[in-house]
């Protein structure tokens, strides 16, 4: 019995209107001193607020508490993609209660202050709703949901906790994986920025015989068969199959670059994922090699039934580290693990010349056994704000030197065009669209 009051009373809190009625009340007494006629009436406030005030605790212990609380959380949550969670909340009691639901949300959200102020009806059923964005990959776990439950008196709160913990993984972002998928196979494709390019040449595999219709290259016009139907047949050719690609994730320092609430490395495991699902879609093989001064993840190519959820799963463990890159190294790796001609789409960052310069004979290496893309990412920032107005002499200056900035990262691509080597420059929020364009542009002309 004890124990419980002990509990009651760890559970009570005592709201504004409590202590705006006490002030009152002493200043009733205050006004008392002097005049004494008002005495009687402090009194009777005194009297009215202390049994006002056992009144409300006895509506709140009277009986044990009849709420319901439910927490829905998606059973996984994506990096970088809004995430919707809903508390249902029921009161289950026969009279109105207002309550204040709060709920404990990941700390790596940094969200301390999350609350939702309710009117509940006898019977009624209401639905919290709230978003979420990820900005890292990892374990999300929500704690307890606290109700702090009043009645129409409103001087006392109980605190009634919901043990709702959960913990949730944030993995790389599936829901762009799937919407990537999405628009690879249907119309959407030019409105949402993908591009359809003409295939060059006629190195594909022979599927079936079609009827022509508008838009087929008239080079594929099968004449023997278009004269015993006598209409316009054509050959259709499908891409050739089991072609190697490989994503390559620099980790080093140059990629904890944030951009949009993400790095550049999560931006970069995000468009992989997308890429991986995407080739392993077109029945080529999709591989993953992680590096930095050391070798990370190691995934030959494969298109096996599994292969999308062990790239997923590593892609998942990931952690960018505070160190310069190891390209001879890398090197090294693409010879011992990557076996024949493949596609290597290299995510890294520049950030000067030299730096690009200084590994530029290692790509080139490379290069010269598979088709290597380098992908690197454009600072937006830098050029948002050289399209700010300039107002003064000084801001002219700073913004001719982020001109010469960016101009410096497009002389890098016509570097490494110039040696042969393909490069994307990318801002860090098109990387997965302008990557899939570019895997779809050479698998178009045959390059692959």
């Amino acid at each position: 019995m004890i124990k419980k009051l002990i509990q009651h009373i760890r559970d009570t809190h005592l709201t504004n209107r409590f202590f705006w009625a006490w002030g009152g009340v002493v200043l009733f007494f205050l006004i008392s001193f002097a005049f004494n006629w008002f005495f009687p009436v402090a009194q009777a406030a005194l009297v009215m607020l202390i049994v006002l005030s056992l009144t409300d605790g006895g509506i709140l212990y009277a009986r044990k508490p009849r709420f319901q609380l439910r927490r829905k959380v998606p059973r996984v949550l994506s990096l970088g993609d809004e995430s919707k969670v809903v508390l249902h909340i029921r009161n289950r009691n026969n009279q109105v209660f207002f309550t204040t639901l709060i709920d404990e949300l990941p700390e790596q959200l940094q969200i301390r202050d999350f609350n939702k102020r309710l009117r509940l009806n006898p019977g009624e059923e209401k639905e919290v709703k709230y978003s979420l964005v990820p900005e890292e990959r990892g374990s999300f776990i929500f704690g307890k949901a606290q109700l702090f439950v009043e009645s129409r008196i409103g001087l006392l709160q109980r605190q009634i906790p919901y043990p709702l913990d959960k913990e949730v993984p944030v993995y790389p972002s599936i829901i762009q994986m799937k919407r990537f998928e999405l628009l690879t196979s249907n119309q959407l494709l030019q409105q949402q920025g993908v591009k359809r390019l003409r295939r060059i040449g006629h190195s594909y595999e022979f599927e079936q015989i079609k009827n022509y219709v508008r838009g087929d290259d008239y080079r594929s016009i099968n004449w023997k068969a278009t004269g015993r139907r006598s209409k316009l047949m054509v050959n259709q050719y499908e891409d050739e199959r089991s072609q190697q690609v490989y994503c390559l994730i620099d980790k080093s320092r140059v990629m904890r670059m944030p951009f949009g609430g993400l790095s550049l490395m999560d931006h970069a495991i995000n468009t992989s994922l997308v890429v991986s699902n995407l080739v392993l879609k077109k029945h080529d093989k999709s591989g993953l090699i992680t590096f930095s001064d050391k070798l990370g993840t190691a995934i030959k190519a494969d298109r096996k039934a599994r292969q999308l959820e062990r790239i997923l799963q590593a892609l998942y463990r990931e952690k960018d580290q505070p160190v310069e890159a190891n390209y001879e190294l890398l090197y090294q790796v693409s010879r011992k693990i990557i076996n024949g001609r493949s596609l290597i789409l290299l995510f890294t960052n520049f950030e000067s010349t030299f730096a690009m310069e200084r590994v530029l004979p290692i790509l080139r290496r490379i290069n010269r056994f598979h088709l290597l893309v380098v992908v690197f990412f454009e600072n937006t920032e830098i050029v948002k704000f050289t399209e700010e107005p300039a107002q003064n002499l000084e801001k002219v200056y700073t913004q001719t030197i982020a001109r010469t900035f960016l101009a410096e990262k497009q002389m890098m691509v016509n570097t490494l065009q110039q040696y042969g080597i393909q490069a994307v420059l990318t801002p860090p929020e098109e990387l997965s669209l302008n990557t899939v364009n570019k895997y779809l542009e050479l698998k178009s002309r045959g390059l692959i």
